[in-house]
């Protein structure tokens, strides 16, 4: 094998193609193998490598280790075969064939030298190589599409069930005649803008829009995906909890809820089934129902997908993570403005989405916290243990890597690509 130190930049290019790390292949253009094994965590502070490291250079480190190691135990295995044994003897002879000096006596006490077994170089490497692969191995993030699948189900149940929930709080809801809005302190700043939720839920569309397509082109998509399905699932489990218990009324007289059914069970399912068909959106004409404030759920639907978007987006891209802030901003804003929600369903739906991203992302990115144990107070949230479901096959932070979703286009993409096996002899 040709050792690191003597790799020209294009066997360094194909190294990181190689090895799934593309994102650098642009930044260490002109680096050959020696400038590689030269690199140090403070090179990823700063540009050009700091624009499109994820992770501080943490995966790249620890692949270039693994080739420090790699090189070095065949180094030494070759030196043992030609009989270069450094400060060693061979068979109880140094290392010029000359025998070895009886050791003196000191004090009438014989004091001889420990002789430590070498061990065979060629099973030593072996032995070597294969922990070094499998180190390797442990930091790929597995696919595993079967999990992501069952968080998509997980979402879809819960989405199912806040539908049914909306419509049981529905025939709760008083009439706003009897029980009028209650007083709240952004209505009385700011007067109703009829048009403004249209814009709340224009926004919300696009920035789903772009999460869908950011997410299609993310190398580890099955990973972050099923993060968001049972992050999305289980804020809207919250919200079904939120809005059945406690039955706010509406916060405007410009509210038309739709008739109440007064337990025609026909006609509720097929309200329900038009609200899932429209998407929850008043905008699509889906949703006329009242009583689904506390907490809200566009609120929840511009803060994670914003969320969501900037986590798994290169830094070097901060104009896009501006325009999604923009959006999300905008949208929320929004929604006061159009007095569709109270003040306070806002508040705690941003509380709620954010701490339960930050808290989920923090869990993932330690493996300490993977364990349930007495140190850990997270592993007593009731759904810790469908987290370490999800997430007990991924090792540290998931890198921020894209690439084409389809492998014929991978292909083209890739066709001036050449890839060769690095090995350990």
């Amino acid at each position: 094998m040709k050792e690191v130190s003597e790799w020209s930049q294009q066997d360094v290019s194909r190294w990181l193609c190689e090895e799934g790390m593309q994102e650098y292949c642009d930044a260490l253009r002109g680096a050959d193998g020696t400038c590689l094994l030269r690199l140090t965590a403070t090179d990823f502070h700063t540009p050009p490598l700091a624009l499109v490291s994820s992770d501080g250079g943490r995966q790249l480190l620890e692949r270039l280790e693994t080739l420090r190691i790699a090189g070095h135990i065949a180094a030494t295995a070759a030196a043992h075969k030609n009989g270069h044994l450094p400060n060693g003897h061979a068979n109880g002879h140094l290392l010029n064939g000359a025998p070895t000096p009886t050791p003196p006596r000191l004090n009438g006490i014989r004091h001889e030298m420990v002789h430590i077994p070498i061990p065979n170089m060629a099973t030593s490497t072996a032995a070597v190589a294969h922990n070094a692969s499998s180190f390797s191995l442990r930091t790929h993030f597995p696919s595993e599409w079967r999990k992501t699948g069952v968080a998509f189900l997980y979402a879809v149940v819960c989405f199912v069930t806040t539908t049914v929930v909306i419509s049981v709080v529905h025939e709760r809801v008083p009439a706003k005649e009897q029980t009028p809005p209650l007083p709240d302190k952004f209505f009385d700043l700011f007067d109703r803008v009829e048009w403004a939720f249209s814009i709340c839920e224009i926004n919300g569309m696009l920035l789903v829009g772009l999460w869908i397509v950011q997410w299609t082109l993310l190398k580890y998509r099955s990973i972050i995906g099923r993060r968001f399905f049972f992050i999305v699932g289980t804020l809207y489990l919250y919200r079904c909890v939120t809005m059945y218990i406690t039955t706010l009324p509406v916060p405007g007289m410009h509210f038309k809820c739709s008739p109440k059914l007064m337990g025609n069970w026909e006609a509720q399912m097929r309200r329900i089934m038009k609200l899932i068909a429209g998407g929850g959106l008043s905008i699509t004409g889906s949703h006329n129902m009242c009583g689904d404030y506390l907490y809200s759920g566009h609120t929840v639907m511009l803060t994670l997908t914003y969320l969501f978007i900037k986590e798994y987006s290169p830094k070097r891209l901060w104009w896009y993570q501006w325009m999604c802030w923009t959006l999300s901003a905008v949208g929320i804003f929004c929604i006061l403005l159009a007095h569709d929600h109270y003040t306070v369903d806002v508040v705690v739906a941003y509380f709620i989405t954010t701490r339960l991203f930050w808290w989920y992302h923090t869990l993932a990115n330690q493996q300490s916290l993977k364990e349930t144990s007495q140190s850990n107070p997270f592993s007593r949230v009731w759904w810790y243990r469908l987290f370490q479901y999800f997430e007990e096959n991924v090792n540290g932070i998931v890198p921020r890597n894209y690439q084409l979703p389809f492998s014929w286009r991978q292909s083209q993409w890739n066709r001036n690509v050449h890839y060769s096996k690095l090995e350990v002899h």
